[in-house]
């Protein structure tokens, strides 16, 4: 590994830690499209390694904080939803392997977009 690829690496870390602690947004918002732009990873590429950060309970930390900041966490609806996210990402990577990655970069694009607008205009 040169310096810029360490470089590259841990701004892409700090930065996804920093917006996932703050905002609650880490790997789809920011990794991404930041392994893309810094690594030269296409769509797919970028995803598996997301979700390989997101394997090591690496918010645990940051869950924890809110919750002894006084907003508490409902660590049984937590542990519900992961159960059920492990398995709909299972789901989701087998569809996702078998997309073009081109069509995966524009499907990708058009859920952002649309949560920026919701986020952005919903009350």
């Amino acid at each position: 590994m040169n310096i810029t690829l360490i470089v590259s690496l841990l701004i892409i870390g700090l930065l996804a830690g920093i917006f996932s602690g703050f905002m609650g947004v880490g790997g789809g918002v920011v990794m991404i499209p930041l392994m893309i732009m810094f690594l030269g990873y296409d769509q797919h590429e970028a995803q598996g390694l997301s979700l390989a950060v997101l394997a090591v309970p690496v918010t645990f930390i940051a869950a924890y904080t809110y919750h002894t900041g006084g907003h508490p966490v409902n660590w049984k609806f937590a542990l519900i939803i992961a159960v059920c996210f492990v398995i709909g990402a299972w789901v989701g990577s087998k569809f996702a392997i078998k997309i073009d990655q081109d069509v995966l970069k524009k499907i990708f694009a058009v859920v952002l977009v649309v949560a920026a607008i919701k986020l952005f205009f919903g009350k």
